[in-house]
């Protein structure tokens, strides 16, 4: 089990994030129209994963908003961001209008099997059965290159770092 703090406490997720060169587990999420999406829907593109709590929080949806804006120009590349959010909290957050265009979001409603396979699933505190904010570089052939667990789930992730791979 990996550990995460919320504003400085200690709270632990399901598992690890998956390693370096290993095969991405599978995706398993419902999008705003409420349509079924796993990771072969996103076949031959390099993926940049983001595991979120809500988007109806800050930095969440101040995250979507960098990430949607630095892959406008990398058509061989897509955003997925799943969270415990409702399809229709999705569809309200995730638009065109709030800077997130380039990206699809997922919401894990009809099951949390995706948070349990990539570890981030919270397993305590007063964040329990949300996911952690975590970023997953897959490449087109669904190779992990990137993993970041984030240490402070109030905090936002290594952008460069990320969209560097």
């Amino acid at each position: 089990m990996a550990q995460v703090k919320l504003k400085g406490s200690p709270f632990k997720t399901n598992g690890e994030l998956p390693k370096k060169g290993q095969k991405a587990p599978g995706i398993h999420g419902v999008d705003s129209e409420l349509k079924e999406k796993t990771l072969a829907d996103f076949q031959g593109k390099k993926k940049i994963i983001c595991f979120v709590p809500s988007f109806d929080t800050p930095v969440c949806s101040m995250s979507a908003k960098k990430f949607s804006e630095a892959v406008g120009q990398r058509p061989d590349t897509v955003v997925v961001y799943i969270s415990a959010d409702l399809p229709f909290a999705l569809k309200r957050s995730c638009t065109a209008e709030n800077g997130m265009k380039n990206i699809t979001a997922l919401s894990l409603v009809r099951s949390k099997k995706t948070a349990e396979d990539y570890g981030v699933l919270l397993q305590n505190g007063p964040l329990e059965g949300l996911c952690a904010r975590a970023v997953v570089v897959v490449d087109a052939n669904d190779t992990v290159l990137y993993t970041q667990l984030v240490d402070e789930i109030t905090t936002e992730p290594d952008y460069d770092k990320a969209l560097s791979v």
